[in-house]
C-alpha cells in the first residue's frame, strides 16, 4: 500500500483539517487532525482511525501504524 492509498482511505472515512503520513508501506506514521476527535480520549481517538481501516489491519496490509492525532485546537497550539 502507498501513502497516497492509505491517505485516501483515512480521508474517506474521517474529515480530517490535516493528514501526514510516512511509511515503508507496512509501517506507517501519522499525523491527523480531525474535528471529530473534540471530547474524545486517545485510545478513541485511535479506534476511530482504526475503524476507517477496517480489515486492513487484521489482514496486515497495514501492519503497524502509529499516530498523533489532535483537535483543530490542539493542531493550532503545536509548533509546525
Amino acid at each position: 500500500m502507498t501513502a497516497d492509498e492509505l491517505k485516501s482511505i483515512i480521508a474517506a472515512g474521517l474529515p480530517c483539517e490535516h493528514l501526514e503520513l510516512d511509511g515503508d508501506g507496512r509501517h506507517w506514521s501519522a499525523v491527523i487532525v480531525s474535528a471529530e476527535f473534540e471530547g474524545r480520549r486517545l485510545i478513541q481517538r485511535h479506534q476511530r482511525v482504526y475503524a476507517t481501516l477496517g480489515a486492513r489491519m487484521h489482514t496486515d496490509e497495514v501492519h503497524a501504524l502509529s499516530m498523533k492525532t489532535f483537535t483543530p485546537a490542539e493542531w493550532a497550539t503545536q509548533p509546525h
